[in-house]
């Protein structure tokens, strides 16, 4: 939901509050009338002098403690108008400009504090659609689906006008396997923005996503018709070869590595439609056409390594995957750990994200998660063996495992130091540890096979490539589906 929009929604009903209201007995009718002139005005400077003159005389005032919210607020000193807000609250707790205006603060700053602020609206006001919105889009945000879909289906057709609302809204029916009501959103989403064509995309992938893809071929075909983008393009591919058109999907995918021949994941969705046609050879051949353009494309060595696997070149795969983590770090490890380290470094900046992990273990020695992260981002950061930084990602990696011997990742991050420093043997420990209890650990695959061509026992090699190739397989696609219907849409963005 716009944060634009909602700030205009609630400054003005704000406004229309304090005019209509009645409270004017509260306060002199000439003071409260100029705050509210200098705020319709624009004049916060003013407006907040006006109110602080006031509440001098009535510092017990909620309503003039909320104009002093309001003027601050329009002075973008959102820190004072919350306090203004809170203080109005404390004096008396159902005062719904306050509320709002709180929420509204809450709400732009991404903060589930919005939401009991919210939910005190709404018993004040139970049909207040634009809490019900707010709400929403708070709790999708946050992963919790069931509540995002409970409030926004009383949100009503407000959702026409907040693109971004009402994809948050189907991609959560999505996950909550309510796939006929998903497509009922994404139809209101493409009827919304008819002129948007990643709407009626987004409509096609949530119908692929639903089993329907005679119904995604029907959508699609208004933007077949034209001059395709390599979006709608790739997009195509999917859905011929979901309807069992796979000359149709051969075709367009080429097509579309032709118009775009640098866009990797053409090449890899290439590599997939091999894999499921058993055309091995294939496959490689265009992953190789996609490396003389893009030779340290981490993503093609891994689809390359894939299919060297049902080749039965164990070599070359085990040289593929070697490569792709040369390249890329992060290939070599599992999707969660991935996942945690990424949020954690915020995939730009590991020397601020490891002072925060320094910070935290200061208040928290014993946190063996955080022991965990100190480890991964050093060895992210490739240091290496002999360096200061690379012993204390080893110690810290060791102490992780210590504190909690069934943190896989952190079993997985001290297999890499432990092969990087040339201690082969205990590497392939850690790594049979971790596949004790997950067979499929991408990291624990990889570091295993690694381990192993270091030393003489390298009879396990072929048969842990193809659990590797597997893995990465069921990864990509797990991936592909649910990038399907991963979309940003908004009306004043024409970029994406």
């Amino acid at each position: 939901m716009s944060a634009n929009s909602v700030s205009c929604r609630i400054q003005l009903a704000l406004l229309l509050l304090f005019l209509q209201s009645g409270i004017f007995a509260q306060t002199p009718n000439e003071r409260v009338q100029s705050i509210t002139s200098a705020l319709r005005d624009r004049e916060f400077g003013k407006a907040l002098e006006s109110a602080q003159s006031a509440l001098q005389g009535s510092p017990n005032n909620a309503q003039l403690w909320t104009l002093q919210g309001l003027a601050y607020a329009g002075k973008g000193d959102s820190k004072s108008a919350l306090a203004s807000y809170q203080h109005a609250l404390k004096i008396s707790p159902d005062y719904l400009p306050a509320l709002e205006g709180a929420a509204q603060i809450e709400y732009e700053a991404g903060s589930t504090d919005a939401i009991p602020l919210l939910e005190h609206v709404l018993k004040i006001r139970p049909n207040d659609v634009t809490s019900h919105a707010m709400i929403a889009v708070l709790a999708q945000k946050n992963g919790d689906c069931t509540t995002a879909v409970s409030h926004f289906s009383k949100s009503g057709p407000m959702l026409d006008s907040q693109p971004q609302a009402l994809q948050g809204y189907g991609v959560c029916l999505l996950k909550l396997k309510q796939n006929d009501e998903a497509i009922q959103i994404f139809q209101r989403l493409m009827t919304s923005q008819p002129n948007d064509p990643r709407c009626r995309r987004a409509l096609v992938a949530v119908q692929l996503a639903a089993d329907k893809p005679q119904d995604a071929l029907t959508t699609l075909q208004p933007l077949l018709a034209s001059d395709p983008d390599v979006s709608t393009m790739r997009l195509a591919a999917a859905v011929y070869e979901a309807n069992k058109d796979t000359p149709n999907a051969v075709k367009i995918l080429r097509d579309a590595i032709v118009k775009d021949p640098l866009q990797t994941a053409l090449y890899a969705d290439f590599a997939e439609l091999a894999m499921d046609h058993q055309s091995f050879q294939t496959g490689v051949e265009m992953i190789d056409a996609g490396l003389k353009l893009q030779p340290n494309a981490a993503q093609l060595y891994v689809a390359r390594g894939v299919l060297y696997v049902q080749l039965a070149d164990y070599e070359k795969a085990g040289a593929d995957f070697e490569k792709a983590e040369e390249l890329d770090p992060k290939e070599g490890m599992s999707a969660a750990a991935e996942g945690m380290l990424s949020e954690e470094q915020n995939q730009s900046d590991p020397q601020r994200a490891l002072a925060t992990v320094r910070a935290k273990l200061v208040k928290q020695p014993q946190e063996a998660f955080l022991w965990y992260l100190q480890a991964a981002i050093l060895s992210q950061t490739s240091a290496q063996p002999g360096t200061i930084e690379f012993k204390q990602g080893f110690d810290s990696a060791k102490r992780a495992v210590a504190l909690k011997p069934s943190l896989t990742a952190a079993h997985n991050v001290l297999a890499k130091y432990y092969l990087d420093s040339g201690q082969n043997e205990l590497a392939a420990k850690e790594c049979r540890m971790v596949l004790e209890q997950s067979p499929s650990d991408q990291s624990a695959l990889y570091h295993l096979v690694m381990a192993l061509r270091k030393t003489d026992n390298q009879a396990e090699i072929p048969d842990l490539l193809k659990r590797l190739a597997k893995a990465r397989q069921d990864a990509t696609r797990v991936e592909g589906e649910r990038n399907r219907y991963k979309l940003v849409v908004s009306s004043s963005d024409s970029t994406k």
